[in-house]
């Protein structure tokens, strides 16, 4: 009677074993779709303030297929970083950047920035 326990015990801890390794396997081999894809601006801050006219926009990316800005495609490096420089016109600037996966899914980031007029000093002559 033991030993027919026992068997009943290993039995049932291999297929435990089986089926945690089968369903850890199946989540680390589909996390790219259940997680989608990531992108991350690192600068400048979301509603940061401006003063110059040239902006450098860096950040970080994974699990992408394809990427755009403001609907222009744009390069990564192989570890996923992209740096691209803006012109902004004086005021409020909504930038728009766009990531899709292999999958088709898609991840929208808005970056909003503020251009505020450098301060011009005035030197007049003196009379």
């Amino acid at each position: 009677m033991e030993r027919r326990a026992t068997k009943f015990i290993l039995k049932w801890f291999i297929i435990s074993i089986a089926v945690i390794t089968i369903v850890t396997y199946a989540f680390f081999a589909s996390r790219d779709l259940i997680l989608g894809p990531q992108v991350n601006i690192e600068s400048p801050e979301n509603g940061s303030v401006v003063v110059g006219s040239l902006v450098l926009i860096q950040g970080t990316t994974k699990k992408i297929n394809s990427i755009s800005f403001n609907d222009r495609p744009i390069f990564i490096d192989q570890s996923g970083r992209f740096s691209e420089k803006l012109l902004l016109a004086p005021g409020y600037t909504v930038l728009t950047i766009r990531a899709k996966d292999r999958f088709g899914r898609e991840v929208v980031k808005r970056l909003e920035l503020v251009r505020k007029e450098g301060v011009a000093s005035s030197t007049s002559p003196s009379v």
